[in-house]
Formats: C-alpha cells, sequence, structure tokens
C-alpha cells in the first residue's frame, strides 16, 4: 500500500480585509517570531497594517525588509543568515519576492505565508519557484505554502494587468490537462486521476462564475481559489503536469527568445486559446471567458508580434524534452502555426 503524504496549506484565508488578521493567523499556528520579506515599495502601503497585526498577536518580527531578487546564489545566502529562532517565513508582494521568500523556507525547512499582492499566476500557491540560475530562469523545488492569505483589497489595487494575467494562467489548465491526457494516452506520462479532478474543478469553477466586472469580490475570490487549487493539483501530481502543458512552453519559450516578454498569465492566456483551437477543445469556453474579461481588450493594446508566436511555437518542444504535448509533434507545430496566422480571434491581437 502506497502511503503518499501530499502537503496542503493549514491557512487559506481569501477574502476583504484577510491582511489585517495575518498576526492572528500566524499564532494561531503556534508561531511567535517571524521573518517577512515585502516586494518593492510595499513596506510603505501594507507595511503598518502588517506590523500592528503582528504586534497585536504577540508577534515577534525578527527581520523585515524588501526582496527582490531571485538570484539562486543570493537567496541561499539570505536562507542561511535567518536567526536560528525564527519560526516562520512570510513573503508579501508579486512573484519574485513570493519565489524568493519560498525557496529560503525549503532551504531553512520553515513553514512559509503566502501573502500575494496579485493574481498574476498561480506561484503562490506552488512548490516551486522560478530563479535565476547561471543567468537563466529556472524552475526549482520549493517550499509548498504553510499558509496562503489573499486579500482582496489588496488584490484590488494591484494593476489591471496582473489580474489579466491570471486570467490567462488560470484558463489555461484546460489545454494543460488536455495535453496531459494525451500524453498518457501516447504513453509517455500516467494519469493522477485526483490531480485531475482538483484541477478540473479548480478551472470550471472559475470560468462557470457569473460576474458583470473583474473587480467583484466574488470574481476575485473565485479566480484567487482556484489559482490556489491548481498548486495543490500540482502537489498531488508531484509536477506541473496538471497546470502546465504546451500553452506554458510557448511562454517559456518567448522568455528566452524576447528581451522584454510580457507577463506570464498574458502569454500563457494568448497561448491556451491557441492550443485550444489545436486540440480542437474547449475553444468556445476560453474564448469566452478571454472575451468577457477584456482579456482579449487588453491583449490587443500590447503590439504583439505574430513572428515571435511563430519562432516559440517550434522552440517549445525543447524547453521540456521529456513531456509529450501536442507541440511535441510537429504535425501539431504546423497546425498551430497556421492557426496563428488564420484565426480572426488572433488576428485582432498580433500586428
Amino acid at each position: 500500500m502506497n502511503n503518499a503524504h501530499i502537503a496542503i496549506p493549514s491557512i487559506l484565508k481569501v477574502g476583504k480585509g484577510a491582511l489585517k488578521n495575518i498576526g492572528n493567523d500566524i499564532r494561531s499556528g503556534g508561531m511567535d517570531k517571524a521573518v517577512i520579506y515585502f516586494g518593492n515599495g510595499l513596506i510603505d502601503m501594507f507595511g503598518s497594517q502588517v506590523m500592528d497585526s503582528l504586534r497585536e498577536a504577540g508577534v515577534t518580527v525578527l527581520e523585515y525588509r524588501e526582496l527582490d531578487s531571485v538570484k539562486i546564489e543570493e537567496l541561499v545566502e539570505l536562507a542561511f543568515s535567518i536567526d536560528n529562532k525564527v519560526q516562520i517565513i512570510v513573503g508579501l508582494g508579486g512573484g519574485k519576492v513570493i519565489d524568493g521568500a519560498k525557496y529560503a523556507a525549503y532551504l531553512r525547512k520553515l513553514p512559509f505565508l503566502s501573502v500575494p499582492t496579485s493574481s498574476s499566476s498561480d506561484g503562490f500557491s506552488s512548490s516551486s519557484a522560478s530563479l535565476t540560475v547561471n543567468g537563466r530562469r529556472t524552475s526549482v523545488p520549493a517550499r509548498m505554502a504553510y499558509g496562503i492569505i489573499a486579500d482582496t483589497d489588496v488584490i484590488k489595487s494591484a494593476p489591471e494587468k496582473f489580474l489579466y494575467s491570471g486570467i490567462g494562467d488560470m484558463v489555461s489548465k484546460i489545454t494543460a490537462l488536455y495535453d496531459w491526457a494525451y500524453e498518457a494516452e501516447m504513453g509517455y506520462s500516467s494519469i493522477n486521476d485526483f490531480a485531475v479532478m482538483i484541477a478540473k474543478k479548480a478551472v470550471n469553477s472559475f470560468v462557470r462564475t457569473p460576474f458583470k466586472s473583474i473587480h467583484e469580490d466574488l470574481f476575485l475570490r473565485e479566480l484567487l481559489d482556484s489559482l490556489a487549487m491548481s498548486g495543490i493539483a500540482n502537489e498531488i501530481a508531484g509536477s506541473s503536469a496538471p497546470t502546465s502543458g504546451s500553452e506554458h512552453l510557448v511562454s517559456h519559450a518567448l522568455d528566452k527568445l524576447l528581451e522584454q516578454p510580457q507577463l506570464h498569465g498574458i502569454q500563457v492566456g494568448i497561448a491556451t486559446y491557441l492550443m485550444s483551437k489545436v486540440q480542437d477543445h474547449r475553444y468556445r469556453r476560453v474564448n469566452t471567458i478571454l472575451s468577457d474579461t477584456g482579456f482579449w481588450d487588453y491583449a490587443a493594446t500590447l503590439g504583439l508580434n505574430r513572428e515571435d508566436y511563430q519562432k516559440a511555437i517550434d522552440l517549445a518542444p525543447s524547453v521540456k524534452p521529456f513531456r509529450h504535448t501536442y507541440l511535441h509533434e510537429e504535425k501539431y507545430r504546423k497546425l498551430a502555426k497556421q492557426i496563428l496566422a488564420e484565426d480572426p480571434v488572433l488576428q485582432k491581437v498580433f500586428r
């Protein structure tokens, strides 16, 4: 009998004003000594609120600072400079500080509290970090969050492009799951049915949420809850396969090709629609959510170059040669480039 142990967050607080109770949430776990890493400029924005909450709950902050580096050698040095009395590491901000804090927690075997200030991707809930290793962005193992605190008031204060990025990253689970099933069918992988169920529930709950504005609390809660569930699906699967397929390979390829890539979730969202057409799977649903949320309208303002995406399609299989998504086969790469050139929805996005 396989007695697998799966790490899941002990704390999940998503909603209006959630940040105000961060002290009590930490204290409820029996911890009273913390290190806090803030994203750039966020001490001025949220520092007083966080520090007041911790002080009132009797949590001592042994160190707090802004953290902007994702260079692995700098994070190793940072991690082993942390006071031995520290019981929890808090990362508050966007992708960089979340990745840096969770990696430091991983190295020191400490609980990690994830406090995202934007909804740009599911990185705040995943057990991997995107770090710079030998000058290149690389995904490395990190700490699954002990807790996630996502304040919808804080999320609303972030630039709208981060919401569009989160929408793109969330809808990508549709094509990622189809890629995983295809990979298993072709004999390159095996499916974890429970991970599939969690990832499916996450994306279906999100795309079926009624809304009039992407700034509504209900919409934001569904987006954040679904992104958190995606991280748990990956933990169950022991890989990113439930939430990252050919659409993510296109985005990673763009990161390699372009001097200034767009936000991860923006690139992923565009590639998700493209791959849903290649797969002939739920592309109407994908288009509907990207249209209704304003994602396409935003993407059309970016001056994207179709040739960049053509090159990314060809490069995509080499990003993860051990996978076997649709783009790992030449016939589907050719189809993807044809759709990229001819699809009327994409014609409005690319110049």
